[in-house]
């Protein structure tokens, strides 16, 4: 059930006089999400959290270098994605 669905049939149950209390139980919600519900039509949109760093990072431009400079290198020297040796 997606949260509109939920909040619309909270509100409807609670117009039809059930009780904060026994709305939890039924939906399986804590208060703070029924009072929610009764006082909001909608849910509040989602936050857009800020992009995580990957572990790849720290190496992205030792990477990057390594790539460019294959451009000019011949065939057989350049670096696959199988094979990119260690740094050293």
């Amino acid at each position: 059930m997606s949260k509109v669905e939920l909040y619309a049939a909270i509100r409807r149950d609670h117009r039809g006089g059930m009780k904060m209390r026994a709305l939890e139980r039924k939906y399986n919600v804590s208060w703070r999400t029924v009072r929610k519900a009764v006082d909001s039509a909608w849910p509040e949109p989602r936050k857009n959290l800020p992009p995580r760093r990957t572990a790849l990072d720290p190496y992205k431009p030792v990477i990057d270098e390594t790539l460019r400079a294959d451009l000019d290198a011949p065939r057989k020297q350049r670096h696959t994605i199988t094979w990119i040796p260690p740094a050293h």
